[in-house]
Parts: structure tokens; C-alpha cells; sequence
């Protein structure tokens, strides 16, 4: 109903836009810790959009980890988040976002960076794989360390 609106307001910013296709369902997201992929996180906002205000207001919305789904949907959604996460090259840890119909799920964002505080998802997904949150962090250290001197020797090789 409001796509001409939309597309109006968008095009007086730039004569480029992108568009996207909505799918409904939920929002999921999968931490890749080296090469250990910890249970998935489902994302509810308790009203509209996972936006800023839902995603950094207390009490806006719902984490819940492990997310609920089969067994059959979490191994699905686990192998997809690893093929992803090693296809793009990825290394030491990440996160692969998706959202779910019911029936597929639809890669959206791979997070090369993602939050590390208490409270953010990686922490989140690590604590229901047992992990403390300075257990997680020291594996993190550790998994840098391990690619440092990978990269270290690799470049000492090419140099030579």
C-alpha cells in the first residue's frame, strides 16, 4: 500500500535504490566460533521491526536460544550458516543472519564483527554452547592468535 510513497521519498535522496522483496517470518542468526557453530538465536521484536530502537531498547525484544526449531530446521540452518560463513572466506568468528518462512530459509548478512558485550547475540548463542562470557572471549583471543601466526608465517614464505 505504501510502496509509491516509498519510492517517491527514496528517489528525492538518491537516483539509486534498492528494493527488496519482504519475507515474513522470523529472524535467526547463527555464530560461527572458529570452526564451531553454536546454536542458533531467534530474534522476536515484541511490536514492528527488529529496528534500532527494538534491537537496542530493554525489554523490546524477545532472544530466544537455542531458537525453536526442529532438529532437522537447526542442523539445516547451521550447515547453511557454515557454507556461507566458509564461502565469503571468513575466519575466528562471525555471524550469518537469515530469516525463516516456515519452509526456507533466506540468507540476509553475514556480521564480520559482531557484538561482544553481555548482552549481544554471540555472547547469547556462546552461553547456550556452555561457554562463559570470558571463556568465549579467551577463545577468541585465542582463535586470533592461532590466524596471526598463520599470517605471520605465510608472509615470511611469500616474502622469502
Amino acid at each position: 500500500k505504501e510502496i509509491e510513497s516509498a519510492l517517491e521519498s527514496a528517489f528525492r535522496v538518491s537516483d539509486k535504490i534498492i528494493i527488496e522483496r519482504f519475507i515474513p517470518g522470523n529472524e535467526l542468526t547463527v555464530t560461527i566460533l572458529g570452526n564451531e557453530i553454536l546454536p542458533p538465536v531467534e530474534i522476536k521484536p515484541n511490536e514492528g521491526w527488529y529496528d534500532y530502537e527494538n534491537k537496542y531498547t530493554s525489554g523490546n525484544t524477545e532472544y530466544i536460544c537455542p531458537a525453536e526449531l526442529s532438529a532437522d530446521e537447526t542442523k539445516e540452518l547451521q550447515r547453511k550458516a557454515k557454507n556461507i560463513y566458509d564461502l565469503l572466506g571468513c575466519e575466528i568468528y562471525g555471524r550469518v543472519d537469515f530469516r525463516y518462512d516456515g519452509e526456507d530459509f533466506y540468507f540476509l548478512e553475514v556480521n564480520t564483527l559482531p557484538g561482544l558485550t553481555p548482552v549481544s547475540l554471540t555472547p547469547m548463542a556462546a552461553k547456550a554452547a556452555g561457554y562463559s562470557f570470558l571463556e568465549m572471549l579467551k577463545r577468541v583471543i585465542e582463535l586470533s592468535k592461532i590466524k596471526h601466526r598463520s599470517d605471520t608465517g605465510r608472509n615470511k614464505i611469500n616474502a622469502e
